[in-house]
C-alpha cells in the first residue's frame, strides 16, 4: 500500500479525479455493414472538447472465408457525417475518405452528437459484407495529441540518432583519409630517400672506380708495365 488511513485515502479520491479530468478516454469497437447503408451513433460530448476519430473498412471475401483490406483499385469511399441532434440536426462535418482513415472534430456546445458511417461503392462491391472497425477518443487536444507528440518525438530521437552516426561516420572517415594521406607521404619520403639513396651510390661507385682506375694506371707507370 501506498497510502495508508484516512489522509491516505483522501489523496487516492484526489488523485483519481485529477487523471480522470486530465486523461481522454478511447472507445474502440468493430461492427458489420452490409451494401450501402448508414449506421449511426450517438455521443453525449460536452462543449469545447475534441473528437477523434479513426476507421478502418474490411471487405468480405467469400474465398477466404474472412474479412479483408481492399486493394488500392477498388472503389470503395466512406463518407463521415456528424451532426447536432440538440441543434435540429445541424451537420457540423461531412467528410469522403478512402476505406482507413480519421476525422476529428471540435464540439461548440454540450448536447449530443449524431456521428454516422456510411461505406459506399458501386458493383458488386456495393453489396458485398464489411467489417468496421471504429475507434474514438474524446479529450483536450493536449490530451489527444500526445500520442501523436509522443511518435513524433521518438521519429525526432531517432532522426538525430542517424544524424550522430553520420556524423561520427564522416569522422571516422576523415580520420582514415588523414592516415591515408600520412602514410602516402611517408611512403613518398621513403621512396624518395631510397631513390636518392640509390643515386648517391651510384655517385660514389663511380667515384671510386675512377679513383682506383686512375691510381692503376698511375701504378703500372711507375713499374713501366705501360
Amino acid at each position: 500500500m501506498l497510502f495508508q488511513g484516512s489522509n491516505g485515502m483522501s489523496i487516492q479520491r484526489l488523485l483519481f479525479v485529477y487523471l480522470s479530468l486530465i486523461i481522454n478516454y478511447v472507445n474502440a469497437f468493430y461492427f458489420y455493414h452490409e451494401g450501402n447503408e448508414r449506421k449511426c451513433f450517438s455521443k453525449e460530448l460536452t462543449a469545447g472538447s475534441v473528437f477523434y476519430g479513426s476507421y478502418k473498412v474490411q471487405i468480405y471475401d467469400d474465398s477466404l472465408k474472412t474479412y479483408k483490406s481492399p486493394d488500392s483499385s477498388t472503389d470503395l469511399e466512406v463518407i463521415i457525417d456528424v451532426e447536432e441532434i440538440f441543434d435540429g440536426d445541424e451537420r457540423i462535418v461531412h467528410q469522403k475518405s478512402g476505406s482507413e482513415g480519421q476525422f476529428t472534430f471540435n464540439t461548440q456546445e454540450s448536447g449530443e452528437h449524431r456521428i454516422c458511417i456510411k461505406p459506399q461503392s458501386s458493383g458488386w462491391l456495393s453489396k458485398t459484407k464489411a467489417k468496421i472497425d471504429l475507434e474514438m477518443s474524446v479529450g483536450s487536444d493536449i490530451s489527444l495529441d500526445s500520442k501523436k507528440r509522443h511518435t513524433m518525438e521518438s521519429l525526432h530521437g531517432k532522426i538525430d540518432l542517424l544524424i550522430s552516426k553520420m556524423a561520427q561516420i564522416k569522422d571516422e572517415q576523415k580520420l582514415m583519409r588523414d592516415r591515408e594521406a600520412q602514410f602516402r607521404d611517408l611512403s613518398e619520403a621513403v621512396n624518395s630517400g631510397a631513390m636518392w639513396w640509390t643515386v648517391i651510390q651510384i655517385i660514389i661507385l663511380g667515384i671510386t672506380c675512377a679513383w682506383q682506375m686512375k691510381h692503376l694506371a698511375t701504378f703500372f707507370v711507375k713499374q713501366k708495365v705501360m
